[in-house]
């Protein structure tokens, strides 16, 4: 930790949002992660989707390791002025061949179709 480090404006931050320059925000500490993206066990789409922003819910929600939590005090640069507000970052460009279509977890869908199709089963067959 270095005291002297620069305070960011989340306008500042949002600047950093590209796979050789990104910057994220995790608990008001800004971090230059632009060295670790290729580096990332979850993949590069990961950070270049939470970059340039507060991701300190993400982050979170994975649940890291504390040598995953240890590795990123390396990647400090300074903290957020909380003083400034948030913005919406523009998206990183991505190496992805992907199209917009749309994301989500397909089990949302499966499993009540299942639960659908076993009750009628029973309820009528059974």
């Amino acid at each position: 930790y270095n005291p002297d480090m620069s305070s960011f404006t989340y306008e500042k931050v949002a600047e950093h949002n590209t796979k050789d320059d990104l910057y994220m925000i995790i608990h008001n500490k800004v971090y230059d992660i632009s060295k670790f993206v290729d580096e990332h066990p979850g993949g590069e789409e990961v950070l270049l989707d939470e970059g340039a922003k507060d991701a300190t819910e993400s982050f979170e929600d994975v649940g890291h390791s504390d040598e995953a939590r240890e590795l990123l005090e390396k990647y400090y640069v300074g903290e957020v002025d909380k003083s400034s507000a948030p913005v919406k970052p523009v998206k990183a460009a991505s190496t992805s061949t992907s199209t917009d279509a749309p994301q989500g977890n397909p089990l949302r869908i499966i499993v009540p179709l299942l639960i659908l199709g076993g009750w009628v089963y029973f309820r009528f067959f059974a």
